[in-house]
């Protein structure tokens, strides 16, 4: 059984910050299981690695024999998370909410313990909220302590429009932790405005204020921008293996350490191991394929995670090429093809440019050998094994006229 401090300790690796961290130390000497909640709108049907650094903090809290309490927001997801928006969202269906609230349980308990977690959807309290319920919640909040929230300042000193019901989203995942009684309340660093209304409201319903734990929001695989679908930065949870794999060995070596702080279930000791290995001269690289081990084998299989490190290993260090290769034909005159064209047409690139910026930055390979030249044109009536970095191929034939 870990001490408080030892607690602590593990709960603060890779936490952003923790509010009050004195109160939280002082719960867990107590020795009673604490009600530690985080919630998710089920805005989208499938969840990234960007989601889970919640979901792994609170299989940390489980450990430590505490009470997860998972909360689906069907009601609040359909009014929108307006945190770090610039314009209102807008509310999904009801009937959408619940197809991808259906597909979060199936995910989630890849990582969570299903026998000491609690699902709740906040529809169970805020659906039999009268509105003269809900007219008494939103009078405990003033226009102006909402305003202080950074993405509603914003907003209004642009004069950009603020919907009176983005208002009631913090309110309502305050209400949240009232119902539940939290001791504990996890978030991105975009919802720690949201997470201390809760705390707020706790206090003047007469309850014991929730400690606010705000996690980071994990950068994508090109290390700078927040982990999205929207960017295409985004690893899936779902991603077959290989292509989970790959998209992890494509992160930079600085980032990997990042991604061992919030994605790995290694302990910090190991960690700091590994670090010390690599800065003693041991090739990042290794660290990084048993990152991309560990994490492909957590979300498909023991097996998984080796074989697509030896999948990746003969692909990559070997020069094996993919067997589930795509073959495209497509039609040509009898000058051929541009290089970018084809680049384009098959699914290698979005776009000429992009396929043209590539070529410039070595990123393209015809038949093994790296191209320079921009302009080159690929003859009528041949075939090639065309690649764009290290994990796009395609076979293209191209026919004449």
């Amino acid at each position: 059984m870990a001490t408080a401090k030892e607690a602590l300790a593990l709960i603060k690796r890779g936490s952003e910050e923790i509010l009050l961290e004195e109160e939280l130390l002082q719960r867990l000497e107590t020795g009673k299981p604490l009600r530690v909640k985080a919630g998710f709108d089920p805005t989208a049907p499938d969840l990234h690695l960007g989601h889970t650094v919640l979901i792994n903090k609170l299989r940390q809290f489980q450990q430590l024999g505490h009470e997860v309490i998972f909360l689906i927001g069907d009601f609040t997801g359909m009014i929108g998370d307006p945190s770090g928006k610039s314009a209102t969202r807008k509310p999904l269906t009801r009937e959408e909410v619940l197809e991808n609230a259906r597909t979060y349980q199936d995910q989630i308990f890849k990582i969570l313990d299903p026998e000491r977690t609690r699902v709740v959807f906040n529809s169970e309290w805020m659906g039999k909220l009268s509105a003269a319920e809900l007219i008494q919640l939103a009078g405990r909040y003033t226009v102006a302590r909402m305003l202080e929230r950074d993405d509603f300042h914003k907003r209004y000193t642009n004069n950009q429009p603020i919907a009176i019901h983005e208002f009631l989203y913090p309110l309502i995942q305050g209400y949240d932790s009232v119902v539940l009684k939290a001791d504990v309340e996890l978030g991105g660093t975009d919802q720690k405005f949201n997470l201390l209304v809760g705390r707020e409201l706790q206090k003047q319903m007469g309850k014991r204020p929730q400690v606010v734990l705000t996690m980071p929001l994990l950068e994508g695989t090109d290390g700078v921008q927040k982990m999205s679908k929207s960017l295409g930065n985004y690893i899936g949870i779902q991603e077959p293996p290989n292509e989970m794999f790959g998209k992890l060995m494509s992160i930079s070596d600085e980032l990997m350490w990042r991604y061992y702080d919030l994605l790995s279930f290694r302990s910090n000791e190991e960690i700091e191991r590994l670090k010390r290995e690599v800065a003693e001269g041991a090739n990042p690289r290794d660290a990084k394929l048993a990152l991309a081990e560990e994490i492909v084998s957590r979300f498909h299989g023991p097996s998984a995670g080796p074989a697509a490190r030896e999948e990746f290993i003969a692909r990559f260090q070997k020069g094996a090429l993919p067997e589930d290769m795509s073959l495209v034909e497509l039609q040509s005159g009898a000058d051929g093809l541009p290089i970018a064209n084809v680049l384009r047409d098959a699914g290698l690139t979005p776009s000429t440019s992009e396929a043209l910026r590539m070529i410039r930055q070595g990123a393209v390979r015809i038949d093994g050998e790296r191209i320079e030249a921009t302009d080159l044109r690929l003859p009528a009536d041949s075939d090639h094994v065309l690649q764009v970095g290290k994990r796009r191929f395609a076979r293209v034939r191209i026919r004449g006229a």
